[in-house]
């Protein structure tokens, strides 16, 4: 299929997202045409798949390990908005895996950082920074202004906060942990109901409560592996190409988990709780 061809099938199925309408136009210019052609020449995704990248808007909370390689794979792939949740700066020990930052960034805005990195990766992508820390009373507004949601926080008050905030404005969320060696990954679409009719499962199906204070280790207390982040993060983009997009199968109701010391990929499926 030829590019024109591609530009001019502008609608296919939107079986994950409906992308909201915007403003600015989705046609895409000459100089877009041969950055994404890779893409394009997918008929899988073709034209009217980059269009819808290009519409999309994006909510990333984290820039740090698993947010890097989120944002820049998603800006790299033309997603049309990325928004930034961050309230930290960027420090030295970050660098062994935060790859989005470099050296002379250490000390200024992960936020700031980031949106840095990302105009030069691609000056196409709108950059929305949010210099704060998510929480319950702020999370809602926020994740309405966007399609979809990339949770790469680093702890359980967050990651319930965004969730539920997903929940309650019907956005779908792209879920990632990591630590020291292994990581897991799974897509929350709790508002809508699989073939079967049942509900598909929230976050607070897959984990009821928090874990005592102090039982999951922080990353500066047990140590990561750099690559990891890059693994997990790296899914997450995909994830949500694929929800923008409408390809392939969500990880909806399924946990995939990754051992990285023995190099093994498993997914467990997991129900709505009664």
């Amino acid at each position: 299929m030829s590019l024109s061809q591609n530009r001019c099938t502008l609608l296919r199925d939107m079986r994950y997202v409906q992308v909201m309408n915007r403003h600015e136009p989705a046609a895409l210019s000459t100089e877009e045409l041969e950055r994404y052609a890779r893409h394009i020449i997918l008929p899988e995704i073709g034209g009217s798949g980059q269009q819808k990248l290009k519409r999309a808007r994006v909510l990333v909370i984290g820039a740090g390990g698993l947010g890097a390689p989120v944002l820049q794979y998603l800006a790299a792939a033309g997603v049309g908005a990325l928004g930034i949740v961050d309230d930290d700066t960027v420090s030295l020990s970050n660098l062994q895996r935060q790859i989005i930052h470099g050296t002379p960034a250490v000390g200024t805005a992960k936020t700031e950082s980031a949106a840095d990195s990302i105009q030069r990766l691609n000056p196409h992508v709108r950059v929305e920074i949010h210099n704060m820390r998510l929480d319950a009373g702020n999370a809602r507004p926020l994740v309405a202004q966007y399609d979809v949601v990339v949770d790469g926080s680093d702890n359980f008050e967050t990651r319930y906060a965004i969730a539920d905030a997903c929940e309650a404005e019907q956005r779908p969320l792209v879920h990632a942990a990591v630590g020291r060696f292994d990581g897991s990954l799974t897509v929350l679409k709790p508002f809508e109901s699989g073939p079967d009719g049942q509900s598909y499962p929230s976050y607070r199906d897959l984990f009821p409560e928090a874990p005592p204070k102090g039982l999951v280790p922080s990353c500066a207390e047990a140590g990561i592996v750099g690559a990891l982040t890059g693994v997990l993060g790296t899914l997450q983009a995909m994830e949500t190409i694929k929800l923008i997009t409408g390809i392939g199968e969500p990880l909806v109701g399924r946990l995939l988990l990754y051992d990285g010391l023995a190099a093994r990929f498993d997914t467990v499926r997991y129900k709505r709780r009664k």
